[in-house]
């Protein structure tokens, strides 16, 4: 497979409805441009160092208690599922995958930044050692008090055939209960594009959101958007590859309808990521465009979307440290640049206070090596 095709599965990771069917008229936003020069530098916006101690963190969420919670990739695995599963394994140079069924973890951090471990009973897989990717919990979400998790890092494809790459419900005791099989259902609903180069069959699920006690998932790799009832039912929303192609969507805002954003494929090309709105009937458009490698959106309360780039002005064409930054849409089509300088950042998530929650090194250091920043703004 050519380097260009490479997306989540590849680098990301290392590196990384409602119930009306009426018709809904939607419009674009303007083209953003994406260039330092054309943002006007948003208002006082401090970066500060809140967390240490996360093992590849990616998406991350407050819960009903004010902790935040942050969704673990983990540090991957060593058990294989070859002999298992042959049909399901990734190609080389992805795969196979080795896993493992305690290699992922949920922490909770307190308001003064201290770190516990929800779980750390959760799994974790390794891409083959040429390419180094960590897999695990991709993210979490809340329905009342109950805690579940988004699993990119299991299933046989990952070397953990005993748990499926899916939605688990977080136990008291830590342990989990399957709630949806997201990964077999990927197999048995294919999606209309998906990049044979990097493809895996079981998908690697990395955002989800809780919208009325139900879930909407997406899985980059195949570009499903998929709605799961808590007691598992799971049906299609939309399959964007159908309409955009092989586009790699990976982050999920709602207000009032959602909003998917898409890292796209490597090398990267600053200005080729969108943001596109899906009505609750599953419409889609096209809303935004301009941005680079998108894996992070929030929403706050003037229904202002925080955008997180993963890297912006690349040299290389791929990831590079020091080039994540968040940027602000205003509802009067201005863009603000509010946050530059992050590292490798892939989750972002708007607190209680008013501030933004940014998982930085999400990849590209050793266990332990993961923050999260708190971005306190005006």
């Amino acid at each position: 497979m050519k380097k260009e095709k490479r997306s989540i599965v590849a680098l990301a990771c290392c590196i990384v409805l409602l119930g009306s069917c009426q018709k809904e008229t939607i419009t674009a936003d303007p083209t953003f441009d994406n260039s330092v020069s054309s943002l006007k530098k948003a208002g006082p916006a401090t970066v500060s160092l809140f967390a240490t101690g996360l093992n590849d963190p990616r998406s991350l969420k407050f819960g009903p208690d004010g902790y935040l919670y942050v969704a673990e990739a983990g540090i991957g695995g060593a058990t294989n599922s070859v002999a298992i599963c042959p049909e399901l394994q990734v190609a080389f140079p992805f795969g196979p995958y080795t896993g493992s069924t305690t290699g992922g973890r949920i922490s909770r951090i307190s308001a003064t930044g201290v770190r516990t471990t929800v779980t750390d009973q959760l799994p974790s897989s390794s891409s083959n050692p040429v390419i180094g990717d960590i897999m695990g919990v991709g993210d979490i979400a809340f329905v009342g008090d109950q805690l579940y998790a988004l699993m990119a890092g299991a299933g046989c494809s990952h070397g953990v055939p005993s748990v499926p790459n899916g939605i688990l419900r977080i136990n008291d005791d830590g342990t989990h209960t399957v709630v949806a099989d997201l990964g077999t259902w990927a197999v048995n609903n294919p999606a209309a594009n998906v990049e044979p180069g990097d493809f895996e069959p079981e998908g690697v699920w990395y955002s989800m959101v809780n919208v009325r006690g139900a879930f909407y998932a997406l899985d980059p790799n195949h570009g499903e958007f998929v709605k799961v009832t808590t007691e598992g039912d799971i049906s299609r929303v939309v399959d964007l590859s159908a309409e955009f192609g092989h586009i790699v969507p990976t982050a999920i805002a709602y207000n009032g309808n959602f909003y998917v954003g898409n890292l796209n494929t490597f090398p990267i090309v600053d200005g080729s990521s969108s943001i596109y709105k899906i009505t609750p009937s599953g419409q889609v458009i096209e809303w935004a465009t301009g941005f680079s490698t998108i894996l992070g959106l929030a929403f706050d309360h003037e229904a202002r979307l925080y955008v997180l780039e993963m890297t912006q002005g690349s040299v290389s064409g791929f990831p590079e440290p020091g080039k994540s930054r968040v940027v602000r849409m205003n509802p009067n089509g201005t863009h603000d640049l509010v946050a530059t300088g992050l590292s490798f950042a892939t989750g972002m998530t708007m607190g209680p206070d008013g501030n933004l929650y940014v998982s930085n090194w999400g990849f590209g250091r050793p266990p332990g090596g993961g923050e999260i920043m708190k971005i306190t703004l005006d």
